[in-house]
């Protein structure tokens, strides 16, 4: 890999991790702590979070109309999402071991907690479920993706993507026909390697 690009992906993961402190810190502030996947807030933080709660009907009513409106359309693509889920999810069992591929865990990418939250009503925790799955879904498939696009086609594109995944950096450069040969071995080597690590 090109050290200027090794270099500044180092970068970028000690800047996650410095982000992922302050993250820890404001979890201070809002006094709660996680103990096997439950949320415990302070009594005194509880307390104020169920006075702050909006009622659901109150929070019904108070929506404006289009949003009203377009909440059902919101809610059908739970079905194409649950059946892209069971596709993806197959493709994964099916393909990852032929190809020596870890497979990539589900719980790493849904995450259901905001359910804990007392001052959320019960309309609101189950929007937060909604996004919960449909992002947690769209993570997962796009690390199945990810593994995918390195085993099969590791070449960055010509032109800049919006948003890349974590693997794309080490892909070969468009248009470098001789790095592309020579790495494509090793990239689907580390894939096996990752494997091993996780068994």
């Amino acid at each position: 890999m090109n050290p200027n690009i090794a270099a500044l992906m180092h970068e970028m993961r000690l800047l996650e991790d410095a982000l992922e402190l302050e993250f820890a810190r404001r979890r201070l502030e809002f006094a709660f702590s996680v103990r096997k996947r439950v949320v415990q807030f302070e009594e005194r933080v509880l307390k104020r979070h169920q006075d702050l709660r909006v009622g659901v009907w109150r929070y019904a009513w108070s929506a404006r109309p289009l949003v009203a409106l377009t909440a059902p359309l919101i809610y059908s693509l739970i079905l194409p999402m649950a059946l892209l889920d069971l596709a993806t999810s197959i493709y994964q069992a099916l393909c990852f071991p032929a190809y020596r591929m870890p497979k990539v865990r589900r719980g790493d990418y849904f995450v259901f907690d905001r359910n804990q939250l007392a001052y959320l009503n019960a309309l609101e925790k189950l929007n937060c479920a909604y996004c919960s799955y449909a992002n947690g879904l769209f993570s997962y498939i796009r690390e199945i993706g990810a593994r995918t696009e390195q085993y099969w086609c590791p070449i960055k594109h010509a032109r800049r993507i919006v948003s890349m995944h974590e693997r794309y950096a080490t892909f070969a450069d468009f248009g470098d026909a001789e790095t592309y040969r020579k790495e494509l071995a090793a990239l689907r080597e580390e894939l096996e390697r990752e494997r091993a690590r996780k068994a």
